[in-house]
């Protein structure tokens, strides 16, 4: 990734223009921050359509350069469906999208509230997903882009629940929270499937802490809310959310 970013660096320096990514997540955001912050005569700019998003689009652009949002190129779409009779899932419309053919990086966030789903994509893929985009899984749908002033400010909702368990070892509290069995869930993580904060995490003994964020591809996204302490059983009282 840091190489990525000296290269994105150079292309600023070299062509004296700015230069946009695709979206990257937090810590992409980061190391991109911390790399061009180290350097003269450029800067960095994060955008992802709305307040509060957490995956953003990077432009990196010379000193005489102003940006605005719309130099970011973010397309901002709202998905119609039969929410009477079906609920959309966040996995399952990321799985239709990437299933176009298209690199995850191409997508920012995707949020699901009362009955409304929408999404944000690279503008330059913004045409191919009006044409090929008709549907989740089985459910048919119909997709409207919408003026990127009408996107609210994110707010993830988070499914609490209580869970026990004899350590904060990572397997465990995902075994727990899941319900499954943990030697299932060294499967995941022995198959690279699981990131803490978004890196990937290969040791099941990884302890967890507050306010991590655990992503286990192809079952959903957890939060460890607040660890609370032992019980009088000497286990830890842990509240994590799962992402609705």
């Amino acid at each position: 990734m840091i190489d990525t970013v000296f290269n994105w660096c150079n292309y600023v320096e070299t062509y004296y223009a700015p230069k946009l990514t695709d979206f990257l997540n937090p810590r992409q955001q980061f190391i991109t921050k911390a790399v061009v912050g180290s350097n003269r005569g450029y800067h960095v700019s994060f955008f992802g359509g709305t307040e509060g998003c957490e995956n953003k689009r990077a432009l990196i652009y010379p000193d005489y350069f102003s940006p605005e949002s719309d130099d970011f190129q973010i397309s901002f779409f709202d998905i119609s469906y039969p929410e009477k009779f079906v609920q959309l899932t966040h996995r399952q419309i990321l799985g239709s999208l990437t299933g176009l053919g298209l690199k995850r990086e191409k997508f920012g966030d995707i949020f699901i509230s009362k009955g409304l789903a929408r999404f944000f994509a690279a503008k330059e893929v913004g045409e191919y997903i009006r044409l090929n985009f008709h549907s989740v899984g089985k459910t048919q749908i119909s997709i409207k882009e919408l003026p990127l002033k009408e996107a609210s400010p994110v707010q993830q909702e988070w499914l609490e629940m209580f869970v026990t368990a004899s350590s904060l070892r990572l397997d465990g509290i995902i075994a727990k929270a899941s319900k499954q069995s943990r030697q299932q869930v060294q499967r995941w993580i022995s198959q690279g499937l699981v990131k803490v904060n978004w890196t990937l995490i290969d040791d099941p003994a990884f302890s967890v802490r507050e306010d991590d964020l655990i992503s286990v591809r192809g079952i959903g996204r957890l939060k460890i809310i607040s660890v609370e302490g032992k019980t009088k059983r000497d286990k830890w009282r842990v509240t994590v959310g799962k992402l609705k």
